[in-house]
């Protein structure tokens, strides 16, 4: 299978780096699954999993909350605003993203941010709701 180098970012530090088949992942506008010679674009993420196959038959899955994904001829990147492994995400963590979002919006006096603020706390309640479900089967 083509592959295709891949990096993962996070504020805190680099979550991935190599070559990947296959990456998918929860933009705002839906889900898109990325391939070696994808045609070039940038989306906006939203709160949600990012499902990386370095081979075939091994896959990793990150945890994602805003961010850009841009994809080019050579290379995918995320520059995710906040990310971490999925193993180290629960109902805790996810339960602290929301509160934290509510703070900034309560607190927040401009319009835009207010709106966008308000988006990415209707997306982690989703993405927390579909999260426990996965969790409970």
């Amino acid at each position: 299978m083509a592959t295709f180098k891949f990096e993962l970012v996070s504020p805190e530090r680099i979550l991935f780096s190599g070559d990947v088949v296959s990456v998918i992942v929860p933009a705002v506008e839906g889900e898109i699954t990325v391939l070696a010679g994808h045609a070039p674009m940038v989306a906006t993420l939203k709160a949600g999993i990012v499902l990386v196959q370095a081979t075939s038959d091994n896959g990793k899955e990150f945890f994602v909350n805003g961010g850009l994904i841009e994809i080019n001829a050579g290379a995918t990147t995320i520059l995710a605003e906040q990310g971490r492994f999925l193993e180290d995400v629960n109902a805790a963590v996810l339960d602290q993203e929301i509160l934290t979002a509510e703070t900034k919006l309560t607190g927040s006096q401009d319009e835009d941010e207010k709106r966008r603020l308000h988006e990415a706390l209707v997306q982690l309640r989703e993405f927390k709701h579909v999260f426990d479900s996965r969790k409970a089967a």
